[in-house]
């Protein structure tokens, strides 16, 4: 497989010592920056899952009918994040 390089990227001063002194010991610039766009590609991945998910659930609701309150979601949500509290180790 050929390897290929993103285009040059042109940051100020500021944004490059900024970067730099958050490298882990050994860590190379450019290998934060790899990370950082893998990252952001999962991360926008994943956006688009979210929301193909809540446009195919809003399609459901309106073909149905059948619509869970925000109430009722807050409600389920709060007691799930008790339980992980509770069963969560200290």
């Amino acid at each position: 497989m050929k390897n290929t390089t993103l285009p040059p990227l042109r940051v100020s001063p500021e944004l490059r010592k900024s970067a730099e002194s958050v490298l882990e010991e050994g860590e190379t610039l450019s290998a934060f920056l790899l990370e950082a766009v893998t990252n952001g590609i999962e991360r926008r991945r994943q956006q688009q899952v979210f929301v193909e998910r809540g446009l195919s659930s809003r399609t459901r609701a309106l073909k149905t009918g059948r619509y869970v309150s925000a109430d009722a979601v807050v409600r389920k949500l709060r007691n799930r994040l008790s339980r992980a509290r509770t069963s969560a180790p200290e």
